[in-house]
Parts: structure tokens; C-alpha cells; sequence
């Protein structure tokens, strides 16, 4: 219980216990602490073994047996000083008598004298002989006091083995979870890796924003020009990363919601209209003849990654519906280009502001203007806005439906081109007035 690791495995489960299954975070909670929990549970048995294994005959060494060698030692130092002490006794005595020329003492109290000192010497002899067996004794065992270190350094090595073992087993699991987890960050991340990770064809805060937007901005006049409340877009993009949004909260601040999709857009690693068909249409962009470049326009459109083709046409399909309220929102297609072009499309190499603005001024908006004019020509079809059917938003109906479809895949070449002839948008005129007339039509 006094182990880190316990402690450690006993707050991370009950943190998880409070979180629970439902969140990411308390699935990692649980993971790391049923991980940490059997680490715990390793080194108590490791602890334990060492114990057992080295510790305890180590301590009888340490504790007993040497102890029981340094007393003996002792012991036979105070022995040799009796004795020592026997021998002068027994010499003085033998001076003071002066009986004999070789000063050997006679009478009772020499020959106890002499006991003594033989008695002492017989007690040093003793324990000479046992402290010298108990050394032989310890010398004999030094392979096996050897023995108990190799011991712990096996014991430690088939420790980290195990620990090292279940850490590996769980890390895949771990790695598991986070990979299998929708509600991953979408701002900054590449397109493609965001719609594979959340099982979409369109990027959540596109979706969202668009769909919000048809709900209360349309009629906003200078909607995607107008800066909103930093406050306001830091959060609302903050809740498009959890992929949680209230819908009520920002219907009264549609600037903001716009701003969260300019973010989004500008924010992603590439263009939403590819860095490798960025040349292709700056050439179409230059063309002078306006069939001829809205053909070319087409021709690179054909050729976008199909995640990013179903996103620039869903949401150049939603722009084509604000241009719809221009008289009120002011948002004219050119003016949606200009704010909305350098989102949509920008050099690999960026150059300086200047050089940018002039691009985005002469080229972009050349590009993104027409798209947004004919809509219906370079994108045919009707579209569903609120793909995931969260926000009850329009379908968006195709006024030029009756004007001009996408060629067969049947076709062959002569009859194909012959199509891509007829494909001819209506003129901007023309589309007004079609425009009014469905107004009016109802």
C-alpha cells in the first residue's frame, strides 16, 4: 500500500470511475491504470523475491555471522591480555623470590601463579582455534555471498523483463483507442486525414458552419467581410475541435460562424484547392475568352483529390445561395472572391503581402468569381447542405437543371466533346434573370 505505483494506480482508476467509457480520456485513465496497477503488482513480488533471495542471507552475514567473528576477535585481544597479564605477575614473582639463578619461582603461591598463566594461554589457544575455524568458515562460503548478488542482479534483470513486457502489451491498446477516437482537433489538420478519422465526405466545421449560416446569416449584410468578436470565434472554433456546437448560441452572431469557417479553411496544411493544380488555375484564370476559361476552370475542377472536390463543391454550391441575397447582404460573387479567394487558394511559396494581395486581386478572384457565378455549370446537381441532418437546413435546387448535365462515362471521345461544347453556362444576365423569375415563380 505504501508502494507510489499502488497510489498512482488507485487515483488514475478512480479517475477514470468518474469520467468513465464515454470520454477519451477516461478510457486512457482506466487503461494507464490497470497498466500501473500491474507494474505495482510486479515490483511487490520483485521486492518481495529480493527479500527472500538476497536480503535475508545477507542480513544473517551482515548481522550475525561477521558480528560473531569482530566478538571473538575481541575477545581473544582481552584473553592475550590476561594472559599477558598472568605472565608478569608470575615473572615478578619469581624476581622477588630470587630462589634460583634461572628465576623460577617455588612455593603454593608460585605454582598458582603458574596455573594461572598456563590456564590464560590454554583460554588464548581455544580461542584462536575458533576464530580461526569460524574465518576458514566464512572464506569457504565467499562463493556463495557472491552468489547473492549475482542473484540480485537476475532477479532485477527478469523484473524489468516483465515490466517491460506489459508495457508493450498495453501500448497498442492505448494507441488503439486514441486512433479509433472520432472527435479529434480539425483546425490545421490536412483535409484528408480529418474526414478518414470522422467517416465524413464533408470537414465537420464546413458543414457546421454552412448550415448554421443558412439558418440565420444569409440575409447578413457584409457576411465573411465583417471582423467578428475574437472571443466569439476563438470559442466557437474551440467547439468545432470537440465537434460540439450550440446551434442557439451562435445564430445571433453569424460574423463569428463565418470567421470559424474562413479560420478553418485558411488553416488547413493545403489548400482546399490543391498546391499542385495552383498553376493550373492561375493559367485558366488568364485565359481571355470567358467560354474557354470557364472550360479551363472545369478541366482543373475535374481534376482535384475527390475529398476536396466534394468540399469546394459544397461549399461553392452554399456561396452561390448567398449570392442569392446579394441585394441585402451585399455579398455580390465578386465580393465573396475577394474575401474568400485567398482562403481557397494560395502559392506553396508565399511571397511578400504585396505580391499576394496583387495575386489575389487580378488571379484568385478571377478564379473563385465564376465558380460562384455558375455554379450549377461546374457543379450539376442538387446538394443536401445538412449532410449528417443536424441542423434541419434547404436543399439547394439547381435553377440551370434543365440547361446542362455531366456527360455520360459512356460516351465516347467525339460524342463526349461534342457535350463539353454544349456545356456552356448561361451568361451572367441570363442568370439574373432566371434568378428573378424562380424568385418571383415561388
Amino acid at each position: 500500500k505504501k508502494l507510489p505505483l499502488t497510489t498512482l494506480a488507485q487515483c488514475l482508476t478512480e479517475g477514470s470511475a468518474v469520467l468513465g467509457d464515454d470520454s477519451l480520456l477516461g478510457k486512457m485513465l482506466k487503461l494507464c491504470g490497470e497498466a500501473e496497477d500491474k507494474l505495482a503488482q510486479e515490483l511487490i513480488h520483485f521486492e518481495l523475491q529480493v527479500e527472500r533471495d538476497v536480503i535475508e542471507p545477507l542480513f544473517l552475514l551482515a548481522e550475525v555471522e561477521i558480528p560473531n567473528i569482530q566478538k571473538q576477535r575481541k575477545h581473544l585481544a582481552k584473553l592475550v591480555l590476561d594472559m599477558d597479564s598472568s605472565r608478569t605477575r608470575w615473572q615478578q614473582s619469581a624476581k622477588s623470590s630470587g630462589s634460583s639463578s634461572n628465576l623460577q619461582p617455588s612455593g603454593a603461591k608460585a605454582d598458582a601463579l603458574r596455573e594461572e598463566m598456563e590456564e590464560a594461554a590454554n583460554r588464548v589457544e581455544i580461542c584462536r582455534d575458533q576464530l580461526s575455524a569460524d574465518m576458514y568458515s566464512f572464506v569457504a562460503k565467499e562463493i556463495d555471498y557472491a552468489n547473492y548478488f549475482q542473484t540480485l542482479i537476475e532477479v532485477q534483470a527478469e523484473y524489468h523483463r516483465k515490466s517491460l513486457a506489459l508495457l508493450q502489451n498495453v501500448l497498442p491498446q492505448i494507441k488503439a483507442q486514441q486512433e479509433a477516437w472520432i472527435e479529434k482537433p480539425s483546425f490545421g489538420k490536412p483535409l484528408a486525414e480529418h474526414l478518414a478519422v470522422s467517416g465524413r465526405e464533408i470537414a465537420f466545421p464546413v458543414e457546421a458552419c454552412v448550415t448554421m449560416l443558412l439558418e440565420c446569416g444569409m440575409q447578413e449584410e457584409g457576411l465573411f467581410r465583417v471582423a467578428p468578436s475574437a472571443s466569439k470565434l476563438k470559442k466557437l472554433k474551440a467547439a468545432l475541435d470537440c465537434c460540439v456546437v450550440d446551434v442557439q448560441e451562435y445564430s445571433a452572431d453569424p460574423h463569428a460562424i463565418a470567421g470559424a469557417l474562413k479560420s478553418y479553411l485558411r488553416e488547413l496544411p493545403e489548400p482546399l484547392m490543391t498546391f499542385e493544380l495552383y498553376d493550373e488555375w492561375i493559367q485558366a484564370s488568364n485565359i481571355q475568352e470567358q467560354d474557354k476559361r470557364l472550360q479551363a476552370l472545369w478541366n482543373a475542377c475535374e481534376k482535384l483529390p475527390k475529398a476536396n472536390y466534394n468540399n469546394i463543391r459544397y461549399l461553392i454550391k452554399f456561396l452561390a445561395r448567398l449570392t442569392e441575397y446579394q441585394d441585402t447582404n451585399k455579398m455580390t460573387p465578386s465580393n465573396v472572391a475577394i474575401v474568400l479567394g485567398p482562403n481557397l487558394l494560395w502559392p506553396q511559396a508565399e511571397g511578400n503581402i504585396t505580391e499576394m494581395m496583387t495575386t489575389v486581386s487580378l488571379q484568385i478572384v478571377g478564379i473563385i468569381e465564376p465558380l460562384i457565378q455558375h455554379a450549377d455549370w461546374f457543379f450539376p446537381g442538387d446538394i443536401e447542405f445538412n449532410v449528417t441532418g443536424s441542423y434541419g437546413s434547404p436543399m439547394h435546387i439547381n435553377h440551370n437543371a434543365n440547361y446542362s448535365s455531366m456527360p455520360s462515362p459512356d460516351m465516347d471521345h467525339a460524342d463526349r466533346k461534342q457535350h463539353d461544347q454544349a456545356r456552356r453556362p448561361l451568361s451572367v444576365a441570363t442568370d439574373n434573370m432566371m434568378l428573378e423569375f424562380y424568385k418571383k415563380d415561388g
